[in-house]
Order: C-alpha cells, then structure tokens, then sequence
C-alpha cells in the first residue's frame, strides 16, 4: 500500500478535516454576484462563487439550495466565509447554518445599503478573516480523516477497462482505512442497478438507494423523453460507449468492492459512520462535484476517457486517464496517465500506488491540474423551475 506517513491538513473546530484554506465570498442569490466578486477583487486571495440562482425558489428546491449553499461554506476547505444576499431574511440563515460548525462566517445585505456600501464594509471584514485564515496551521492527519468522492466523465472503453479500476483501487484502501468515500450519478448505474442494490449493508439502505434510482426512472418516463446524446454523451459515443449499461459499468467499477453504508439525498453529509455511500446526484460533472463538496467531501477523484477539463472551487479535481491520446493530447488537465495498465507496463495494484502517490501529493498542498488551469466549475443543481 502506498506511504500514509507524513500527511497534513487543515482541523476544523467541529473536527472535519481539510486539505485546502479558502477564505470564501459566498452569494446566495444571483443578484449578490456582482457585489461578491468585487469583494473578492478588493481582497485578493479570498475566493468568490457566483452561481445563477437563488431568487424566488420554494420547497424543496429552496431547500436544495440553502443545503448546498451551507454545506459549501461548512466545508471543510473552507477556513472563513462571507455571505452576501440582497434580502437579509434569507442571508441570515445560510449565516446561521455555517456558524453551527464553529465556522467564522458574517452576512451583509444589500437592501437598504446598495452594493458600494455592502461591498466596503463586507470587503473589511474579508480583510481580517484572510489575515487570521493565513495563520492556521497544517497538522498531521490520515487518509481516513478526509472525505473522498469520485465521478467520472467523458468515459470511454480505456475508462471501464484503466481508470475507472484504477479509482477503485483507492476507494477500496480509503474505506479499508476507515475513511468515507462518495459516489453518485443516479443516471450512469442503469442497466447496474441490482449491482449497486446487492452491496447495501441492510434492507433499508437498499430500500432507501432503489427508492431514489426508480423516482429517477419515473422521472424520465413522464417526460417521454429519448436519453440518447445526453446518455451516454456524443464523447460516450465516439469512445465506444454506444448504450447507458456500458457506460454504467464503467461506472460502477470506479466504486470498488466494499459494502455501501448509505443512500443520501443531495447534499446531504452522511452521517452513519465512515464508508462508502451512494448519493442521488446529477451526471454532470459540475453539479455533482458542487453536491459532494456541499456533503464535506475535501478531494475528488475524476477518472475520464476522451478528456474532461472539470474542476471545483473548493474542492480540488485529481484527473486521470488511461486513454493514451487524451493523455498526450491534454496534458495540462490530466494529473495521472495510467495507460501504462492497457498496455500492461505494470499491475492494477501498482496503478493504485501512482495514484495514492498522487492523492497525498495534493493533500500536501501540490494543486490540482485543474486548480492550476483555473478551473472553478460551481453549479447549483435545481429539481424544479422558480415561481
């Protein structure tokens, strides 16, 4: 098994652990975007998230979206956050729900006040939480401190057959280490469903995850609608994957071999203890990494095929592939080229040391490919349209 010794993150007062330090300017709706990332500029350093929503959504939707937005400012990359809305009602309690972890964090509404003065005294009080942010320390942590979750995208026969086993690898030493390892993407297990179903620790947690895959099914039904091109994608496609049961294979490889503890609901943070847990997400890649970091994961693992250049603000995107094209065509997105497996260089077990290699190189603080290339994909995933 790869070197565990000498990692370090970030211990967060309610004792989830980090490997990232962001101070985060947080809007909760789209008209507070513009206010926030003129926070972010006059306070370099600090991090804005822009996203499209937020403005007269009701039920669960709402409610998606305050559990999403506090779960990115609980995460535990995230040091400090400032929370700027343009109603003051609706601030206060994404405020509210951060501060239950022990997070500094502090709202600022825009009505009554307009953007130039939100934006100063907001940018103030950014100010001094960078300052106290670029103090906290690294200390020493284990792998099974830190949250993990996977997705992959842009898959291709090399994904089924390279990276996607590749990731399992490491799903399999994480949840053995007594860590916590996320998977979703309700759309890519069909055909796989009964694979996913079998390995639930209990009858309820089967209830629980087959409950959410047939709401799923009846979904699609009443709409009518034809999946081909959305699943698999024209990537899918061109890579070999011509129906959704080969590319949910590949899919389900990358979750290992260990039970599934749980089934949750988007956003949700599991909270049975660690293991491997199944969560109802989106197939695109930006919803779902934004669903799994609003949960606490703190690093994510993308095995692709033809090439996806994803990343995520808060949460840092480890890329691999074992497609040798895409590895040598798209080399400053791609963080581990495990084609050597295909072409039998080595062992799956040798490919899950370059990759537990990788992974505690990035948790030391080397970024990502996608941190380097910017890549900041935040999305908000929506059940239904606004009123």
């Amino acid at each position: 098994m790869a070197q565990q010794r000498g990692l370090t993150g970030y211990r967060r007062d309610n004792g989830a652990v980090g490997i990232r330090n962001h101070t985060v300017i947080l809007p909760l709706d789209d008209l507070s975007n513009a206010a926030a990332e003129a926070v972010a500029k006059i306070v370099p350093g600090t991090l804005a998230l822009p996203h499209a929503y937020g403005r007269l959504q009701f039920g669960p939707d709402l409610e998606l979206t305050f559990r999403t937005l506090i779960g990115t400012g609980a995460n535990p990359n995230v040091a400090s956050v400032i929370v700027i809305g343009i109603e003051p009602a609706w601030t206060d309690t994404v405020v509210e729900g951060i501060a239950k972890t022990g997070k500094k964090v502090q709202g600022f509404a825009i009505e009554r006040h307009g953007d130039l003065r939100t934006v100063e005294a907001a940018a103030r009080v950014a100010a001094t939480f960078l300052q106290d942010d670029s103090e906290k320390q690294r200390e020493p942590v284990e792998h099974a401190d830190i949250m993990l979750s996977i997705k992959c995208g842009e898959s291709d026969t090399t994904s089924g057959l390279g990276s996607c086993p590749t990731t399992a690898e490491a799903v399999d030493r994480w949840v053995e280490a007594g860590g916590t390892v996320l998977f979703g993407e309700t759309s890519e297990l069909t055909g796989g469903e009964h694979l996913i179903a079998q390995r639930c620790v209990n009858d309820d947690v089967r209830a629980r995850f087959q409950g959410i895959y047939d709401a799923y099914i009846d979904m699609i039904d009443r709409t009518g609608a034809n999946l081909l091109g959305s699943q698999p994608t024209q990537g899918n496609i061109r890579g070999g994957l011509s129906t959704i049961e080969e590319k949910a294979m590949g899919n389900i490889a990358k979750t290992g071999t260990k039970p599934i503890t749980g089934a949750l609901d988007k956003a949700q943070t599991p909270e049975a203890g660690p293991g491997l847990y199944f969560m109802d997400t989106s197939s695109a890649a930006a919803e779902c990494i934004t669903l799994m970091a609003a949960a606490g994961a703190a690093l994510h693992l993308f095995p692709t095929g033809q090439g996806n250049v994803i990343g995520n603000p808060i949460e840092p995107v480890i890329k691999l592939t074992a497609n040798p094209i895409t590895a040598d065509t798209m080399t400053e997105h791609i963080d581990l080229d495990c084609s050597g497996l295909l072409r039998r260089e080595y062992t799956l077990t040798t490919a899950g040391d370059h990759l537990m290699t990788t992974i505690d190189r990035t948790i030391n603080g080397r970024l990502t490919s996608a941190e380097v290339m910017g890549h900041h994909e935040y999305v908000l995933t929506r059940l239904y349209e606004s009123a």
